[in-house]
């Protein structure tokens, strides 16, 4: 990395390597650089709100107030060009969500990340949802953080487990930066990307936290996405209905999670980008044009239902005038729970860059409230609190599509100034969670990961199998024999020659056949009046298990080694022979890794 660098910043570089080796110790230098990451993932949080607001306020206000709604059809089209443009000819790079692509670095890459992904998210982000793209931006705040990190690492010649550690920093930063929630987004950063970590590591996430805190109040005062302070005390009365809440929030979890993997299937079979781009931009803008709520981020519409001002979600509606109609708010409530999800699916497949974290929020903070206001008004005699409902709707639903019940909990009871909620909160999340997950068994975030065998899970052992690299375990320095081969021509061309004691068979095509263990032949191998009788046919046989290069991962690898006892077992590639991998080897790997990535 410090080839690229400017040589004059090499040699500063090069000046504080000294003076910290000298001066400090090595825990005393990860939490300075924990403060530093807190500091710029929290910056890099308040860019990210401040280039979004500044776009939309530019759209909504100062320009073309008076034709803002009928360019709801052409603002999704316009940023999803933009952010065409700017990926064909200035980054030329794939396109990878946010979260999923830190986990893939964490658990695949050593948490390296390109430097690219640390400004990447933070230009495009702002553009797809201040031009109406309905996603969020903590997945590209996170995703940015996280990038910082991992070049910080690099850049002081961190070691594995400590990248891991400022990946887990700038993560939590960025999240108490946006939210302004410390608590919370170190339990984010813990339970989204799986870190298993000692108590000692838990100081940098927290200096960490409370550093992005700090910048955000210093560059965007007290000034929140959302907050509230609760009026209405939990009723032990009202615990059937937090109940039905729960199971309401994991049905909408699975129809989230569904319809996303739905849509993202359907525009894959869409070959061309342009044609791709314009059918979902006409798409997203349809959907504005009839519920305006839907554009963007959607904090407004989160905080206009805990205020009880039901009238501002029908701004710029073709239906405004009936704001008064408790039945068509929510009817207007239902289509903003049944297509927010649409909405946010459809901008990420036709090219736009965002997260899916708020718009979960969103979805939640409408069911919350469309199921409050349906139960109140049936005129059946009861009477719930909205706003309180509100609140829990949007716990269910990061519980259930986000697979996080306890970033769900943290982050309402924090947001909130309290913890009197915290029994519906509790109960609502481990509800949903526990539905959806029988449904849907890994998030949007963890589910691409998941097919490939490459997520990280809380549990250590499968996470440090999964991130061994087999590739570097094979051995190949086997002689292979033929089966025809007189067992003379074996003991001079192959065990004479061998350090091994294993001799693949194979035959003309180098398919595997079987093996010959130099204890299969020990009894014969002075008697030279057989040397030409007998041939290796007749000492082959059967390997106890074979392992297949494409199609086995570490978890399997590991199974077969248990199953059959065997210390070396046979790789097929392609289906020819290709080496050996031994238990030894694989376990020396293993202890080595853990130790490498334990924090």
């Amino acid at each position: 990395m410090h080839r690229t660098l400017p040589k004059r910043l090499q040699t500063v570089l090069k000046r504080i390597h000294k003076w910290r080796y000298k001066n400090i110790t090595e825990t005393q230098f990860v939490s300075i650089l924990s403060v530093l990451i807190g500091f710029l993932a929290g910056l890099g949080a308040v860019l990210l709100k401040n280039m979004t607001h500044f776009i939309q306020d530019l759209l909504e206000g100062r320009i073309i107030k008076d034709y803002h709604t009928a360019l709801y059809f052409i603002f999704p089209i316009i940023g999803l060009l933009l952010i065409y443009f700017i990926k064909k000819y200035f980054f030329k790079k794939p396109v990878s969500h946010a979260i999923p692509h830190t986990l893939y670095a964490i658990s695949k890459k050593k948490g390296i990340i390109a430097r690219y992904r640390i400004y990447y998210a933070l230009l495009l982000a702002p553009i797809t949802a201040g031009f109406g793209g309905s996603v969020g931006l903590q997945g590209p705040a996170v995703s940015t953080g996280a990038a910082l990190g991992s070049n910080l690492a690099q850049l002081f010649h961190m070691d594995v487990k400590t990248r891991m550690l400022l990946i887990g920093c700038a993560s939590a930063g960025a999240m108490a930066a946006m939210f302004k929630a410390p608590i919370a987004a170190i339990v984010f950063a813990i339970e989204i990307f799986s870190l298993e970590m000692a108590f000692t590591s838990l100081i940098p996430l927290l200096l960490a936290s409370v550093s992005a805190v700090i910048t955000s109040y210093f560059f965007r005062g007290t000034a929140v996405l959302f907050s509230f302070e609760l009026k209405d005390a939990f009723q032990m009365g009202d615990i059937g209905f937090y109940i039905l809440l729960g199971i309401g929030s994991a049905m909408a979890s699975i129809y989230f999670s569904k319809i996303y993997f739905l849509i993202t299937n359907f525009f894959k079979k869409i070959n061309n980008p342009v044609k791709r781009l314009f059918v979902g931009g006409v798409a997203i803008g349809l959907m504005l044009y009839l519920i305006p709520p839907l554009y963007g981020e959607g904090y407004a519409l989160i905080n206009n239902l805990l205020e009880g001002n039901d009238a501002a979600i029908f701004e710029n509606s073709f239906v405004q005038d009936y704001s008064d109609n408790i039945w068509m708010i929510v009817i207007l409530l239902v289509g903003i729970t049944v297509f927010k999800a649409i909405a946010m699916t459809t901008t990420f497949a036709a090219g736009g860059v965002g997260g899916i974290f708020i718009p979960t929020l969103v979805m939640g903070s409408a069911m919350g409230n469309v199921y409050a206001k349906v139960i109140n008004h049936l005129g059946l005699g009861f009477s719930i609190s909205e706003s309180n409902f509100t609140l829990i709707g949007m716990t269910g639903l990061m519980a259930g599509v986000l697979h996080a019940p306890l970033t769900a909990i943290f982050l309402i009871a924090e947001i909130t100034g309290g913890y009197e909620l915290f029994v519906p909160l509790m109960l609502v999340a481990a509800i949903s969670f526990t539905i959806t997950r029988y449904f849907v068994p890994h998030s949007i975030y963890t589910s691409e990961l998941a097919k490939k065998g490459e997520l990280l899970t809380h549990d250590k052992d499968k996470n440090v199998i999964m991130m061994m690299d087999f590739n570097k375990l094979i051995e190949t320095n086997f002689i292979s024999v033929a089966s025809e081969q007189s067992l003379g021509s074996l003991l001079n061309d192959a065990v004479a020659k061998s350090s091994r004691n294993i001799f693949p068979v194979v035959n003309d095509q180098q398919e595997f056949l079987g093996v010959v263990l130099l204890d299969d032949i020990r009894e014969v191998m002075f008697k030279e009046k057989l040397y030409t009788k007998m041939t290796v046919s007749q000492f082959m046989h059967a390997a106890p298990e074979l392992l297949d290069f494409d199609n086995d991962d570490g978890h399997s690898v590991m199974k077969k080694f248990k199953e059959s006892g065997a210390w070396n077992l046979p790789v097929i590639k392609d289906g020819k022979y290709f080496g050996f991998i031994s238990r030894s080897k694989m376990l020396t790997a293993y202890r080595n890794k853990l130790v490498e990535v334990s924090l």
